[in-house]
């Protein structure tokens, strides 16, 4: 079973395989041009607009983390990284997809004052809510830096 400072390692890795180094990440495009031998690409467009979480601003970008959560743990790129394990694990893949768009070595660059889930939440565009459950899901393991 990976952990999640496996899932912090892979979230890292893809960071530096797109050259992302400031949010917001682009999920979207992730999704859309994976590299070389990553997994297959995915025509957003022809995801069900009935998927999407639609409340909140921004809660269609965590939607579209989830299904990229989704897509790599599935993929042979994900599975060669552990991810498999993290299929069936809903909390797992939750947590991996708000990995993915709060970056936990982007978090920890910015000033403690600035660490509060609406902030954070304006920072990384997605909703305070997915922020607050992040600055959980930091609060409960040490990442790696």
């Amino acid at each position: 079973m990976v952990d999640l400072n496996a899932l912090e390692a892979i979230v890292s890795e893809l960071l530096s395989l797109y050259e992302i180094a400031a949010p917001p990440i682009p999920i979207e495009s992730i999704l859309q041009s994976p590299k070389d031998d990553m997994w297959d690409e995915i025509d957003v467009t022809q995801i069900s607009g009935s998927f999407f979480k639609v409340g909140a601003g921004y809660s269609a970008r965590m939607s579209m983390a989830r299904v990229l959560a989704r897509h790599i743990s599935s993929s042979e790129w994900g599975q060669m990284r552990g991810l498999g394990s993290i299929r069936s694990d809903e909390a797992m893949l939750q947590a991996f997809a708000r990995m993915m768009v709060m970056p936990a070595s982007m978090i920890l660059e910015l000033k403690d004052n600035v660490r509060t889930p609406e902030l954070l939440g304006a920072h990384f565009e997605v909703p305070p809510e997915e922020a607050r459950l992040r600055l959980d899901d930091l609060t409960r393991y040490a990442p790696l830096p």
